[in-house]
């Protein structure tokens, strides 16, 4: 559903699933959830790179809908993401900074760390609306790497930075960046 179609129909999507009661009210408050909406809003809607689970697996992907969705059945395009070795590096750099709060921030260590295969800005290969959504995840769950990223760097090259300085590398790209349209962008001058 790519086009002009696309972005009615995933703003219809986004409220539906907020509507939705969630199976708790804990889930219900979690300040995740319109996050977790958005996500799966853009995946149905063929926006990101994830797959129909999330990057989650099966059973991790049936206990976020019934959680946070519970009825929900939609299902995104059956895609699949290729495998990037530092998949683990990266879920154990978001989960070394999280806040520790919400129980949401374990599916989402996850689901950034599979997103940061993708070709796209981060917030465009997780299927959000905008890369504001993306800072409002990082903050929310990431709050210690958010706040270091104080010249508003790009957030997936910023996760690699950080990925990288952790082993002592200075000069790291993201592994997308060079086909990337917005090259320019990440790559020029920073204030």
């Amino acid at each position: 559903m790519n086009g002009p179609d696309r972005i009615p129909f995933r703003s219809t999507l986004f409220a539906d699933l907020l509507a939705m009661p969630a199976a708790t009210g804990k889930a219900a408050a979690d300040p995740n959830r319109p996050i977790l909406a958005s996500i799966i809003a853009g995946q149905v809607t063929e926006g990101g790179c994830l797959p129909a689970d999330l990057g989650l697996g099966k059973a991790a992907f049936a206990h976020l809908v019934a959680q946070y969705f519970p009825g929900l059945d939609v299902r995104g395009p059956e895609r699949s993401v290729e495998a990037i070795p530092e998949w683990s590096d990266l879920q154990k750099l978001l989960l070394d900074f999280r806040a520790c709060e919400h129980p949401s921030e374990l599916m989402l260590a996850n689901i950034v760390a599979t997103a940061c295969a993708g070709r796209d800005h981060l917030w465009q290969d997780l299927g959000l609306a905008n890369r504001e959504e993306l800072s409002r995840l990082m903050w929310i769950n990431f709050p210690a790497l958010a706040r270091a990223n104080t010249g508003d760097m790009k957030w997936k090259k910023y996760l690699y930075r950080q990925l990288c300085s952790r082993e002592g590398i200075y000069v790291c790209p993201a592994p997308s960046c060079g086909v990337c349209k917005d090259y320019a962008k990440c790559f020029g001058p920073e204030n």
